[in-house]
């Protein structure tokens, strides 16, 4: 029977109780059904660092099974970034481990007197003293819990999430990461330390599931864009991104990177010693890599992925590898989100450019290596500059004041991902509306980017051949809508998006299919309006905290600045702007025409809140009492 684990550290007690089957029939399971228990339970009352408010670590019904990078877990809280909806998403062996002692829940409420660790082996769960672990990085806490718990799986913070910084993150499997929203510094506020977990029991599947998964673990596989992240990982795209303007970087100053083949896949591969996989995955777009020597040296360490090769590589202006791969792994140690780490330095460095923010031990000056590494290790333990950082940028900016906020490049307080969304509107659309802050993943909207003609056929006929056009904004809503959806249903079902939303190999069609063999009453029609209940409940609990329109906007450098693309990149800032080539120029973006398209496709109003005659549609008829009175 499918469980849920509540665990109150204040008084210590623990208790088990069955999954609701109409909870996982509604919301599928992970990302939907930890949101659903967040909203029943935390209300605007209770703030992301009080005791009252919840940690959820949940599985999918396909985590831990053999469906294709069945590997996901969700992490879901009131966010420290955001103030409201928060959620973090991870991969690796710690979910299907979680999945496979029996839970699709685990809920933690209230606080600890002093550290402690949950220990779950099967139906036994323990709070156990972690004195001695905290203050320890994730890497010596992991190590140090499976040599205690042999065969055991670790979820841990770091000195950064018991320090309460707001772009702390939790780490699995040493550098797996479920790092945006905070999720670290709620966990540290729980003086929760680590989850330890052990599962003996199989996650057992019908054949007729096995036959489902025979197809679609085929598609992933022979899909060419799954091959090429097999054979190169995420970095992979760096440039194209580097030639279309879409590789952000100087806090997204430019498009582009003249340094960019100093960090692409070829120079990563010059430092990759194997490569690796997840649970259940044939793609293997891990690189495991080590800097031998020098001042940048590192052991075996697993990435960096293209988003922290960015945030710590071109948008600092940095074009060292050796440099962002022990900054990868310096932040991987420390519990911090490499994305927002990478972006409140930049911040920071572009703060002093101006003239706003000097710190006596660092230069502050673009790509200086002393800096980067200095702030990584200030942020964590909050001295200095750091602590002005440890809060994000839309906090830092508001301190520092002096029009700073121009350059503070985030959405309800959570860093920009690596995306320029004045080249791609699609994905600009998709930062300024995620129900979680500034968020690649929440709507991946890659059809247009990546080409997928078929497929925008298939899903999207009533569009045009303008959809494809990726900086044009026409269709674009139509698009996010639809990939949103998708997305939500694989961070619900516990799979890794690139066996599903990056490449539509498969389809939501196929994933209901899967669903059903498992035995779940779930047709074709009734998956997308499970994803669209998912995205209509997070939506709402932020509009239980007042949220609406003002707060699906872009930063003002996105919405202000225009960006043009050269045809080099290597003439930025080199080549007087009068002489240099250009293959696009002046973009701009207009994001209020496609929020009033966004908003009326989904059933909101032009102030982004759903309508009651939308959450009676999809089932959520019992939040109307939350809409705002007019």
């Amino acid at each position: 029977m499918a469980k849920t684990a509540w665990i109150d550290l204040t008084t210590g007690k623990i208790e088990l109780q069955p999954t609701p089957q109409e909870d996982l029939l509604k919301f599928l399971g992970s990302r939907g059904l930890a949101a659903k228990v967040l909203y029943d339970h935390v209300g605007p009352e209770v703030q992301p660092l009080d005791p009252e408010n919840l940690l959820i670590f949940s599985t999918g019904p396909l985590t831990g099974t053999s469906w294709p990078s069945a590997a996901r877990y969700t992490v879901t809280a009131k966010s420290p970034a955001t103030g409201a909806y928060g959620y973090a998403n991870s991969s690796g062996f710690f979910g299907p481990e979680l999945r496979k002692a029996g839970y699709d829940l685990i809920v933690f409420r209230g606080r600890a007197a002093r550290p402690v660790i949950l220990h779950i082996e099967d139906d036994n769960l323990e709070l156990l003293p972690a004195g001695d672990l905290w203050g320890q990085t994730t890497e010596v806490t992991e190590k140090t819990l499976r040599e205690r718990y042999p065969g055991s799986r670790v979820a841990a913070i770091g000195p950064a999430g018991e320090n309460l910084v707001r772009i702390a993150g939790i780490i699995n499997d040493y550098a797996r990461a479920a790092a945006r929203t905070g999720m670290g510094a709620v966990m540290g506020s729980k003086n929760l330390k680590a989850l330890v977990v052990k599962g003996s029991h199989r996650v057992e599947t019908p054949p007729k599931f096995k036959e489902v998964v025979r197809r679609v673990t085929a598609a992933v596989r022979n899909h060419p864009e799954s091959q090429m992240y097999s054979k190169w990982g995420t970095v992979c795209l760096i440039d194209s991104k580097n030639m279309s303007g879409d590789m952000p970087s100087k806090n997204h100053r430019w498009g582009q990177f003249p340094l960019g083949k100093e960090i692409n896949a070829a120079a990563v591969a010059r430092y990759t010693v194997k490569t690796q996989g997840c649970y259940a995955c044939s793609i293997r777009c891990a690189r495991i890599t080590e800097v031998p020597d020098g001042p940048f040296k590192t052991p075996l360490n697993e990435g960096p992925e293209y988003e922290t090769t960015n945030a710590l590589g071109s948008n600092l202006w940095n074009g060292n590898m050796e440099l962002v791969i022990y900054a990868n792994k310096l932040c991987n140690e420390l519990g911090l989100d490499t994305i927002s780490t990478g972006l409140v330095i930049a911040f920071a460095m572009e703060a002093h450019e101006r003239g706003l923010l000097d710190d006596p031990d660092y230069s502050m000056e673009w790509g200086d290596p002393e800096t980067i590494i200095g702030l990584i290790k200030d942020i964590a333990s909050r001295r200095g500059t750091g602590d002005l950082l440890a809060d994000g940028v839309k906090v830092a900016s508001a301190r520092l004041g002096h029009g700073s906020e121009f350059f503070a490049m985030q959405v309800k307080g959570v860093e920009l991902p690596r995306q320029e969304g004045r080249v791609l509107k699609a994905f600009g659309l998709g930062h300024a509306t995620s129900n979680r802050g500034a968020d690649h993943l929440y709507a991946l909207p890659t059809i247009d980017v990546a080409g997928m003609t078929d497929v925008a056929a298939k899903v999207l006929p009533e569009c045009g051949p303008e959809l494809m056009e990726v900086t044009a904004e026409k269709f674009k809503p139509h698009m996010v809508r639809f990939t949103e959806t998708c997305n939500a249903l694989a961070d619900a079902a516990g799979i890794c998006k690139f066996a599903f939303t990056e490449t539509y190999a498969i389809l939501p069609a196929d994933l209901a299919a899967g669903l059903r063999a498992l035995g779940l009453a779930i047709s074709d029609e009734e998956i997308m309006r499970i994803g669209q209940r998912i995205v209509n409940l997070e939506r709402m609990y932020n509009v239980r905290h007042g949220f609406s329109r003002k707060d699906d906007y872009l930063p003002p450098r996105s919405l202000q600045e225009p960006l043009d693309v050269y045809a080099n990149p290597e003439e930025i800032e080199k080549v007087p702007p009068d002489k240099a080539q250009l293959s696009r120029q002046g973009l701009t973006i207009d994001l209020d025409a496609m929020l009033d398209e966004y908003y009326a496709l989904g059933g909101w109003t032009q102030d982004g809140i759903p309508t009651a005659a939308r959450l009676k549609e999809l089932g959520l008829q019992e939040l109307v009492k939350d809409l705002p009175s007019k």
